[in-house]
């Protein structure tokens, strides 16, 4: 069994961006820079964001923060989007989900301007990936192709289960998969025999956010097993699949943490130096 270390993979990777931002910034005279929108005071949200600057300083990347309270109205968020959109200075945007109930989430999205969505959220970029069209992927399907191209991993010709359908993970990683040339099956709580399905798989991409939902018994030998789950379970970390004893019979398999977590925000990354670049250009 193989090990697809996310945390390995990412700071190779992060290694050759940060050299393509200083020459980047050698020049254009002018550093990449996301802005990062925070609601509400969530833990695992300001986890993630720890991460996410501490990256971004990492590569070069300016890391600007605007921390709203919980009880915020929808139109004061729509001011600060409308705001930072017409903003030069800033390259990415993104609105650190999950967001307070009382705000629309999906026309918050999409106000942010395609030209600054580094998640890869706004319904035209989603839209354009459906088209096979030249966009900014959403970071965490990004993040798992670039680690399974790290480790060589040729996904052409693969059976590949999806379980989880949502617009984050579950449907475009299906479509980057089947662009490479997968077979794709996307499987979700109205499944029948989920088993079934995951036993004919070479691989398995599991984003469901129920912990140890995939078994040893629904994985067949010699499989590739991508767990996007992250659930805490009594003070600890672990994904949607029994890592454990999945691992015995798995080929290649990620961990949690330490293995798309880290890819998702080298995606993050990648895709504001790309949307810098777009700026420059025009």
């Amino acid at each position: 069994m193989e090990l697809l270390s996310g945390k390995i993979a990412s700071k190779a990777m992060k290694e050759i961006l940060k050299e393509k931002i200083e020459k980047a910034i050698n020049i254009y005279d002018k550093s990449p820079c996301l802005a990062v929108i925070l609601i509400g005071n969530n833990p695992s949200s300001l986890s993630y964001i720890k991460g996410k600057e501490k990256a971004c300083v990492f590569v070069g990347i300016e890391y600007k923060l605007f921390h709203l309270d919980e009880q915020v109205e929808q139109k004061e968020v729509e001011d600060l989007i409308q705001t930072l959109n017409q903003d030069h200075q800033i390259d990415g945007m993104i609105l650190q989900l999950p967001i307070p109930k009382n705000l629309d989430e999906n026309k918050l999205i999409d106000l942010i301007s395609r030209d600054k969505d580094a998640d890869g959220f706004h319904v035209v970029n989603q839209g354009y990936l459906y088209q096979k069209k030249k966009t900014i992927y959403p970071a965490t399907p990004k993040g798992i192709m670039e680690l399974l191209d790290y480790y060589k991993v040729r996904v052409e010709g693969l059976n590949a289960t999806i379980i989880g359908r949502s617009n984050i993970v579950g449907f475009p990683v299906a479509r980057m998969l089947m662009d490479r040339g997968a077979t794709i099956t996307v499987c979700h709580s109205k499944t029948k025999n989920l088993k079934e399905h995951t036993l004919n798989a070479d691989l398995i991409v599991s984003a469901t956010g129920r912990p140890k939902l995939v078994t040893k018994d629904m994985v067949k030998l010699g499989a590739i097993v991508i767990d996007v789950g992250i659930n805490k379970v009594d003070g600890h970390l672990v994904g949607d699949v029994d890592f454990e004893n999945v691992s015995k019979v798995a080929s290649m398999i990620t961990p949690v943490p330490g293995g798309v977590g880290p890819m998702t925000i080298y995606g993050l990354l990648e895709n504001t130096y790309e949307l810098y670049l777009a700026h420059q250009i025009k």
